[in-house]
């Protein structure tokens, strides 16, 4: 894993993963990370993110994005062992980038954030790639704070 990251880069480089259409909210915020970060963390990573975009297999709930953002927060601060009291630093870092998203947009519902748009269309997809860049930037501001890496932006 680096010392230095940009988190410009990071964020740019999630919104290109998507607009390209190599990968949905979830998949591009992980891949950007781990590709970032330059960590051992096996594609398969990238995999598990696969469910989550269209807020949950298209279910428009929670928006792919943020469980994106979430499972790389658990990747770096989340426990392996039951009963590591861990768990609860991760839960208050989830709970700060959901946070954030929500005094930015009110809600974390697909559903309302995409209603009575044209799935897949232009806005509907401006929309989710800026979404999907604003939660891999708070993501990552959030692991450079907590791991005391340098931003190089």
């Amino acid at each position: 894993m680096v010392k230095e990251v940009s988190i410009n880069k990071i964020k740019n480089d999630a919104e290109e993963l998507y607009r390209k259409g190599d990968f949905f909210c979830s998949e591009a915020i992980v891949a950007s990370i781990r590709e970032n970060f330059e960590l051992d963390m096996p594609e398969e990573m990238i995999a598990m993110a696969s469910g989550f975009p269209v807020g949950i297999g298209r279910s428009k709930c929670l928006c792919g994005a943020i469980s994106g953002g979430v499972m790389c927060l658990g990747y770096f601060f989340g426990r392996t062992k039951g009963g590591d009291s861990q768990v609860n630093k991760t839960l208050e870092l989830a709970n700060e980038l959901q946070a954030e998203f929500r005094k930015n947009h009110k809600v974390l519902c697909c559903s309302v954030h995409t209603k009575g748009m044209d799935m897949g269309s232009g806005e509907h997809k401006n929309q989710c790639v800026a979404f999907t860049g604003e939660v891999a930037e708070t993501a990552a501001k959030i692991i450079v704070r907590e791991l005391g890496l340098k931003n190089i932006d």
